[in-house]
């Protein structure tokens, strides 16, 4: 597999990568070398197999250094803004602060008040350098209206309207301080073709009919679709993706009912175990191939990802900023609502002499298990879904749409799974119900980027523990200003038809 990934990469990036690497943000032509969708599409039909390679190019952007547009040791793609997401929800604490990274604009919210701070400009740059690049492989393979004729064509389609979507998500999800009140109001510019040519906002309701239309698309293109690996999307991660952009809109939740449910049938994932293997979530969280994992990227020593890296951000025992002063741990009163024989407890240090007191050190973590590790080689994998998502998703979107019996059995089914007695489950109903599921999605997903998604469904309103540096006991509501990101100063500047923030 790891062979497999380095080969169709060097393609990819001949074939796409680069374009996502122009220095112009936003010229519509890029020039240097760099082919078109004319172009590629030509290629595709002397060589189907260069379109698989077109779309490898766009997952190589969720896990490559400075695709957000900048040399920051936080810009290295999809799980960099998952951990703004997890601290951004306050339920990762940077608890210790040697080096300053994610302190002032993300833990301190600075970023979220002034637009001319570069982690704004990575969020909008990375994010629609996704969406460019789908947009080039729809294009080349015959459009938005596009039935391909073979299958290889049709899979191929289907991911990128699928990643195309996945953008725009975190796109509303990042950049709205709340979908639902901003539902028609201008706030994201939509692109559908390849190229930036300074498109004015549409509003929230037109990018989620768009969303919507490209995952609807992307689950029929992708029927069939048997995955080479766990890097490209299939049919039940379309449908999850899907799934998490109605359930973002709180008023969809029958229809998230039943993707969840056809996700959970159609993924060859299963529920993590409780143990230390490789398929428990105790288990380092570190190998793509774990039962859990739905969706995730085999990183290796070609791939060459170092300190710039989530792992040389989150885990003590590689070489990393975890190990030596930036401690990423979880926010202590998330900690202590957990029953003293809850299974996840045992995923953190919890030696109060430690120094590393809180941190995940038996989640995630390097395989070698060396704290302060010496290799600079980032050799653990990336992981961007996994079962217990859907399933979660599923347990609350039955408690939303007034299935409560429903709910409660599988919750207490899924929480008997983590703690001795799940009793306590049978006597929930309404808002406690609701409650229990929000909090167990926090615990069993944390440090996974999924924390800042169900804080902006459940309307939560966040208050720190003690072991955070800043706002401790201050009560945040999910939709200040200050968790959502700004417009960039960049693109106020380039597009002539964007002059104000949302």
């Amino acid at each position: 597999m790891k062979n497999n990934i380095k080969s169709i990469l060097g393609l990819a990036c001949l074939a796409i990568f680069a374009i996502g690497c122009e220095d112009d943000f936003l010229d519509e032509q890029p020039t240097g070398g760099v082919i078109n969708s004319d172009q590629l599409s030509d290629g595709i039909l002397l060589n189907p197999s260069l379109g698989e390679a077109t779309v490898t190019g766009i997952y190589a952007t969720m896990f490559t250094t400075g695709t957000g547009g900048t040399t920051s040791q936080q810009d290295f793609g999809q799980k960099g803004y998952d951990i703004y997401g997890d601290m951004l929800s306050s339920d990762m604490a940077l608890s210790v602060s040697t080096y300053g990274w994610y302190r002032s604009r993300i833990t301190e919210m600075q970023a979220g008040t002034d637009f001319t701070q570069q982690e704004n400009y990575q969020v909008w740059r990375y994010y629609y350098r996704i969406v460019n690049l789908s947009n080039l492989v729809i294009e080349s393979l015959g459009g938005n209206d596009a039935i391909p004729e073979t299958d290889d064509n049709k899979f191929t389609l289907g991911q990128a309207f699928a990643m195309r979507a996945h953008a725009y998500f975190y796109l509303t999800q990042y950049m709205i301080n709340d979908v639902e009140a901003s539902w028609n109001s201008e706030t994201l510019p939509i692109y559908i073709e390849p190229g930036f040519i300074g498109n004015p906002k549409s509003t929230t309701q037109e990018v989620y009919a768009l969303m919507e239309d490209d995952l609807t698309k992307a689950i029929s293109l992708l029927d069939g679709y048997a995955r080479p690996s766990k890097t490209q999307v299939d049919k039940s991660v379309a449908q999850t993706i899907l799934a998490y952009v109605l359930a973002s809109r709180r008023d969809r939740w029958d229809d998230v009912v039943t993707l969840t449910n056809n996700a959970l049938a159609n993924t060859t994932a299963s529920a993590m175990e409780a143990d230390d293997s490789v398929n428990g979530i105790l288990g380092g969280f570190n190998d793509v191939a774990s039962q859990g994992w739905m969706w995730g990227v085999d990183l290796n020593e070609d791939i060459a990802l170092g300190l710039v890296s989530w792992w040389g951000q989150m885990d003590a025992f590689s070489y990393s900023y975890a190990a030596f002063g930036d401690n990423k741990s979880i926010d202590v009163d998330l900690y202590e609502s957990m029953p003293a024989d809850d299974i996840r407890r045992g995923q953190f240090e919890n030696d109060s002499e430690s120094d590393f007191l809180l941190q995940p050190l038996n989640k995630f973590y390097d395989s070698d298990r060396t704290l302060f590790g010496a290799s600079q080689i980032v050799k653990a994998d990336y992981i961007y879904m996994r079962y217990e998502e859907p399933l979660l998703l599923n347990i609350e979107a039955l408690a939303n749409s007034g299935q409560e019996g429903l709910a409660r059995t599988a919750l207490f089914n899924f929480v008997s799974t983590r703690v001795g007695d799940a009793t306590y489950i049978n006597a929930l109903s309404g808002q406690a119900l609701l409650d229990e599921i929000y909090l167990q999605t926090r615990l069993e997903l944390w440090g996974e980027g999924k924390s800042y998604l169900a804080m902006k469904r459940n309307k939560a309103t966040i208050v720190r523990g003690a072991n955070h540096l800043s706002f401790t006991g201050t009560p945040i509501p999910f939709d200040d200003e200050r968790l959502t990101f700004e417009i960039p100063q960049q693109e106020l500047q380039d597009n002539n038809n964007i002059t104000t923030q949302n």
